[in-house]
């Protein structure tokens, strides 16, 4: 190591040194290597294999060869399928799942995913219902069974309704505490009014203390049917084998479709205020229709929900962010976050921002974000888009870090689109979107529509609904 004895000596050191590895820059000539390296790589992932069961079912596996594995059970059945007296049981059901089956006592099970070394879960969302396990591979034969027995044998004892009746009590206080979640069930309400998408996934209390055994066994029978699951696994997973394990723990669901199609939904351009003082920050959402999964514009308007980004004010990178509007929400103090978001669902979406702000910000706050909306609308550049498509690809690829991530892409594509989508296609369409197609999608969905806008907290700032309703469009010269 070289000894530097005074500051002076240390700095002119230091110049030396920088002036030398200036000399050995060369420029950088493996863009396109690089280019080819990452197309190279997308080939390299495992195929995704699919099987079809007599009954129906399909079966779905990536083989990565890691020594663990995820396995679980997508069934397209959530809130959208159930009545106004029914919202909440496909939740309920949900909690039910592992307390206990004709064949393994609530203690057996715990003691066997646990002396397994497994994980093993369940959640619901309004238009799925998913049981799945995260197991070592030389288990999976055990966590594939135990996910058969959960969802065909389940006992569904009047004590263990009673006492998960209260523990769903308790969930619904603490997501009231959740703001986030509070303002989005606020916004499926207002936007799918009088429509099964407005109804919370946890239903309402009355529903709660009211669902008998006879709701969730008529519920069982009528959704979780054979042609509407999908067994999807990835991991260290051979797929004839799971194919095999299918057809001997799930031979007995029905073959029968069951109710497939739910009710329509059609969105409302709406508001709902929820003044409350008390809450040091206020928060918003502005939202419009957006598309379905299989609709030709979502890869579009993923684009564009990426060139509006998120933003907190405890990200490092301030006012050099690539987002035009968190650079205004950095220089102006216009809020604390916000997130822009692009939820889809079989035949419909919601396509908008959520924002936490400051009781005295709120005017200029929606002003700048109609004023982005239609800035993207009438001139948004090729830069822009280019550098959104590039963060949206690395987030679609960073998502699929693990058994589990990949696990729910094959499951919840094989529901929505009815096949998983190779990631070259994935990334050829997107390289087919370019400025010319984000400001035509734009404007389609975003210009003089109707917007649905939620408000929760101390509001009064909030501009009244038609104010925001005008500035959904600009005068063109």
């Amino acid at each position: 190591r070289t000894h530097v004895p005074n500051m002076a000596a240390r700095l002119g050191f230091l110049s030396r040194r920088l002036f030398a590895a200036r000399q050995l820059v060369v420029p950088f000539r493996g863009a396109a290597s690089l280019a080819y390296s990452f197309k190279e790589s997308l080939l390299n992932v495992p195929e995704t294999q699919v099987s079809v069961l007599k009954n129906g079912m399909r079966v779905a596996s990536e083989n990565s060869g890691i020594p663990t594995a995820t396995v679980g059970l997508w069934i397209d059945a959530g809130t959208r399928f159930e009545t106004p007296e029914t919202n909440g049981v496909a939740h309920f059901l949900e909690h039910m799942a592992f307390k206990g089956t004709s064949n393994r006592t609530q203690r057996d099970l715990e003691l066997e995913v646990e002396n397994m070394g497994a994980h093993l879960n369940a959640y619901t969302s309004r238009e799925m219902t998913v049981y799945y396990a995260k197991c070592f591979s030389k288990d999976l034969p055990r966590a594939t069974n135990i996910l058969a027995d959960i969802i065909q044998n389940s006992t569904l004892g009047e004590a263990e309704i009673e006492r998960e009746r209260g523990v769903i009590l308790r969930e619904m206080q603490e997501v009231d505490t959740q703001m986030e979640e509070v303002v989005f069930d606020h916004l499926h309400t207002t936007a799918f009014q009088e429509t099964p998408l407005s109804w919370t996934i946890l239903g309402p209390s009355e529903n709660i203390r009211s669902i008998k055994r006879p709701d969730l066994v008529d519920y069982i029978k009528k959704h979780y049917h054979a042609p509407r699951i999908v067994l999807s696994a990835a991991g260290g997973v051979d797929h004839d084998e799971l194919v095999k394990l299918a057809e001997k723990e799930f031979s007995g669901l029905s073959s029968e479709p069951g109710v497939i199609k739910p009710d329509v939904a059609k969105f409302t351009g709406s508001e709902m205020r929820v003044r409350d003082d008390d809450i040091p920050l206020a928060h918003i959402a502005i939202a419009v229709e957006g598309v379905g999964w299989i609709h030709p514009d979502y890869l579009p308007l993923m684009v564009t929900n990426t060139l509006i980004g998120q933003w907190d004010r405890s990200f490092g990178a301030q006012g050099n962010m690539g987002s035009k509007l968190a650079q205004d929400a950095m220089s102006g103090n216009l809020c604390h976050s916000f997130m822009s978001f692009n939820t889809c669902y079989t035949d419909t979406g919601l396509w908008g921002i959520y924002l936490v702000s400051d009781r005295m910000t709120i005017d200029d706050l929606i002003y700048c974000v109609q004023r982005e909306w239609m800035r993207i609308c009438n001139n948004v550049s090729d830069a822009e888009v280019a550098r959104a498509r590039n963060l949206l690809k690395s987030q679609l690829l960073v998502q699929l870090d693990g058994s589990t991530p990949v696990c729910e892409d094959i499951g919840r594509q094989m529901l929505t689109y009815g096949r998983r989508i190779p990631l070259p296609e994935l990334d050829m369409r997107l390289d087919q979107i370019d400025a010319k197609v984000v400001r035509d999608v734009a404007t389609r969905f975003i210009y003089d529509q109707c917007p649905a806008v939620v408000g929760v907290g101390p509001i009064e700032q909030l501009p009244d609904y038609n104010r925001v309703r005008s500035s959904m469009y600009q005068l063109r010269v």
